[in-house]
């Protein structure tokens, strides 16, 4: 392993991992040791170690962790797991392919996939997922445990309650604020 990366294991061994990992490979910041999920195998190559419970049992306290369970309707699946990493190295991944202003923040857990734009003075919660192609305006929040997904348009100045989920090519016109569990379906236009 290159001692310059940090080890990682990802929790979750779905699709949305298969995404997860080809962005933290093009980043190049961290060795992933494995992946926890309940069916065995493997994904992309690398070895699914077994359940979430080796959280606390397995790993040394240089081992970074990431949840890359996907959300869709309720983001209860990785609150619950997050809530398990509270004493442990979270990572936070930022592709390559994305522009990050310097201006903008970002939580820990959250990942920004490939071609997405997070502008000036945009906050970005923990545990979220910016997917490939959406774009987070200048001055937006995006609160914590929020799937923004493909495509979609966060225009400037929004707010997104936490847990929300925002679906492919979705818009938020200038200024909208969406209560916490918040559901905009694919290709919807909010004013």
């Amino acid at each position: 392993m290159d001692s310059q990366k940090f080890k990682l294991v990802l929790i979750g061994g779905g699709g949305h991992c298969e995404s997860c990992i080809d962005v933290i490979e093009q980043e190049n910041k961290f060795e992933i040791i494995g992946i926890l999920d309940e069916k065995p195998g493997a994904v992309l190559g690398y070895p699914i170690l077994g359940g979430d419970e080796l959280i606390h049992t397995e790993f040394d306290d240089d081992t970074w962790f990431f949840v890359t369970i996907g959300q869709i309707k309720s983001a209860e699946v990785r609150k619950k797991i997050a809530l398990k990493l509270i004493d442990k190295n979270v990572a936070t991944i930022v592709s390559p392919r994305a522009y990050i202003s310097k201006h903008a923040s970002i939580g820990k857990g959250t990942i920004v996939m490939h071609n997405a734009v997070v502008n000036a003075s945009a906050q970005l919660g923990e545990y979220c997922i910016i997917n490939t192609l959406a774009n987070i305006e200048h001055g937006a929040t995006i609160e914590d445990y929020c799937h923004i997904s493909t495509g979609a348009m966060i225009n400037g100045g929004c707010k997104v309650g936490k847990e929300s989920f925002i679906g492919s090519n979705a818009t938020l016109g200038h200024l909208v604020e969406l209560e916490s569990n918040s559901i905009i379906n694919a290709g919807s236009f909010v004013k």
